[in-house]
């Protein structure tokens, strides 16, 4: 049995075997991509620049924009990379680097939304106290404990797969190098490995998951006690965009990894990948700005200063 560093390379998959479907997905995802680049940056540019927008929610919604743009070039280039050139190879530390990078984004995906919710909560249950409870101080201390415990995570994940032993060179059956379909292809034991994968795993995107469900129930339970429609409808204008996105969010997650394994598994864990990874990082920026009048009003402002500023 030789061990780990004999290894040079894996093969990927991607998304399709027949060349011509390949071609056509390359196009389709490479303006996927483009459009979630574009998309995020214009969501970050506008906050940062409008006055308006420097609250607790909307800098963490910043924060996710970022995320996204992080999550979707990790998962994504090496694909486009391998498409354009023909050659489906990712080398042993790219897959662990890339491995380590879409963990980190995905479990802080998850983080910023469950820090989101509580914001709303807070603003809309609590809002006499929502100054001093989400304060600069309190926003910062959560930023960085969402990035620590995501990076404690991802190297923890990364580290183990690291110490596995791989004795040929195997085709991944995925686009990118996820955990499971790297573990399968171990010829080492990897029961410690899909321990920690249930057990952290299991905790980053339930755990978040719950602190969203139980700030909801509060969200909700304050607004039906608003009397008028117009202060429902106001209280609730403010969380539709976050509530959207959580909808999507975690609708995908949990198909693509807690559903039972069928016939057509790996296929369906690539689409649901892709969804995941691809589809829901571009549409992130048009929940926010379409159902969001301040971001509305912040990106038209934005886009208009620019068309002023190059004539």
């Amino acid at each position: 049995m030789e061990n780990q560093s004999s290894i040079s390379e894996f093969f990927l998959r991607g998304i399709s075997e027949s060349p011509e479907q390949q071609q056509l997905l390359f196009g389709i995802f490479l303006c996927m991509y483009l459009v979630t680049l574009t998309g995020n940056v214009l969501i970050i540019l506008a906050i940062v620049s409008d006055p308006h927008l420097h609250t607790p929610m909307y800098f963490f919604l910043a924060n996710l924009s970022f995320v996204d743009m992080g999550l979707t070039t990790s998962t994504v280039t090496k694909m486009l990379v391998n498409v354009q050139t023909q050659r489906h190879t990712i080398s042993y530390t790219g897959c662990l680097t890339q491995m380590y990078f879409f963990l980190m984004f995905g479990d802080l995906d998850s983080f910023f939304l469950a820090v989101m919710a509580y914001d709303r909560y807070v603003a809309i249950c609590c809002p006499l106290y929502y100054s001093t409870v989400m304060s600069p101080r309190v926003c910062a201390l959560l930023l960085a404990l969402c990035w620590i415990l995501t990076n404690v995570v991802a190297l923890t994940h990364t580290l183990l797969m690291a110490q596995l032993s791989f004795c040929v060179v195997g085709e991944i059956a995925h686009f990118f190098c996820d955990i499971t379909p790297v573990l399968k292809l171990s010829c080492s034991n990897t029961h410690i490995n899909e321990l920690m994968v249930f057990a952290l795993g299991g905790t980053v995107l339930i755990v978040p998951f719950i602190c969203i469900v139980i700030s909801y129930i509060h969200i909700v339970s304050a607004i039906l006690k608003v009397r008028t429609s117009s202060g429902m409808s106001k209280a609730f204008s403010t969380c539709s965009s976050h509530l959207c996105v959580v909808c999507v969010f975690y609708g995908t997650l949990f198909s693509a990894y807690l559903c039972p394994p069928s016939v057509a598994s790996e296929e369906k864990d690539t689409a649901a990948a892709a969804m995941y990874t691809v589809v829901i990082p571009m549409l992130n920026p048009f929940i926010y700005s379409l159902r969001n009048k301040d971001m509305k009003g912040a990106l038209k402002k934005l886009l208009s200063h620019r068309r002023i500023f190059s004539s």
